[in-house]
């Protein structure tokens, strides 16, 4: 399969870069209203699938039990950053839900954020697997297995827990269960691929929570949203398109690693799904606010904030325009 080009990038009047991808676009009613490239090859959600993964989490009545803050919820939602407020929230969580470092499965990991690892490094601090950007979402996992009286290999395709994620997964993607594709993410957990199309459809769940089958989905599903709302920063961190996506009331967004973006927009009953074949997050906060201009989206400061991550401008070290970036959507 050859996909189209959506970008490229031009230093001087030279071609640079070129981005090829593939993007979905439905309503309310399941009908694609615009796409671009291949939207039924499977694709992995990879964090994309995060909110996903996090339904049997919130089904279970975990939040309540436990008494957790919006902020520590928000962490089986999230791919956080290190800044001193994830760790904060995460260790809160942690400590709430009885769960040592030592269970986690995932590496260990300096923040990602540049700020904050250089000051893990000058103060000479080791890494932590409560760092690693999945930390919370296996917090989520570790809590649940102990719960429901499961064995501790959460990580284990075979397991209960992700053989309901894999059916939860399946039911809001509206994919047989047959048909949607296993791998291993980076974090070490199981991760599922299902087209473009049908990854769309899992996110137009989030923006109409009333259409899932049953009222415990129903509510798991509208309070994994608000949180998700509530807390932007803990879900990636400030200057990252899914923060400043979430700051909109209005939308429900995760991105996931190798150029995967999922949104949905709720008055609307909008969802994108999109993948960047290169790989690259870079031309995200581009295409996304491009797509909603051609939506009409009627949030500006949305899309200023979008347009404030990225330019289409190329700088160079010292700040002089040196090329730019063409879209093609």
């Amino acid at each position: 399969m050859e996909y189209p080009i959506i970008a490229q990038e031009f230093r001087n009047k030279s071609v640079e870069n070129i981005h090829h991808g593939s993007i979905c676009v439905i309503d309310q009613y399941k009908q694609i209203i615009y796409k671009k490239g291949d939207i039924e090859n499977p694709t992995f959600y990879r964090s994309a699938m995060k909110p996903l993964q996090a339904i049997p989490i919130f089904e279970s009545k975990l939040i309540e039990r436990y008494q957790l803050a919006e902020e520590e919820a928000a962490l089986f939602t999230a791919s956080q950053r290190g800044e001193l407020y994830h760790e904060r929230a995460l260790l809160s969580l942690a400590k709430k839900l009885k769960i040592s470092e030592e269970q986690l499965i995932c590496k260990e990991s300096y923040p990602l954020n540049e700020a904050p690892k250089l000051d893990y490094i000058k103060a000479n601090k080791p890494k932590r697997a409560f760092l690693h950007n999945c930390a919370g979402k296996h917090l989520g996992f570790i809590a649940y297995a102990r719960e429901h009286q499961l064995d501790n290999s959460y990580e284990d395709i075979a397991h209960p827990l992700q053989q309901e994620i894999l059916a939860t997964v399946a039911s809001l993607s509206e994919t047989s269960i047959n048909n949607v594709v296993t791998g291993i993410d980076g974090c070490g957990v199981p991760v599922f691929a299902v087209p473009l199309y049908n990854m769309a459809i899992s996110y137009l769940k989030f923006a109409q929570p009333d259409s899932l089958k049953t009222k415990n989905r129903q509510l798991a599903v509208k309070k994994i949203v608000t949180v998700m709302n509530h807390c932007p920063h803990i879900v990636a961190s400030h200057h990252f398109i899914c923060s400043a996506l979430l700051e909109d009331e209005n939308i429900v967004a995760k991105g996931g690693a190798q150029g995967v973006y999922c949104l949905a927009l709720k008055k609307e009953k909008i969802s994108i799904a999109l993948k960047v074949h290169s790989g690259t997050e870079m031309l995200w906060s581009l295409i996304v606010a491009e797509l909603l201009k051609k939506l009409n989206y009627d949030n500006e400061e949305t899309i200023e904030r979008l347009d404030r991550l990225k330019s289409s401008c190329i700088t160079n070290d010292n700040g002089r325009n040196v090329g730019h970036i063409e879209l093609y959507l």
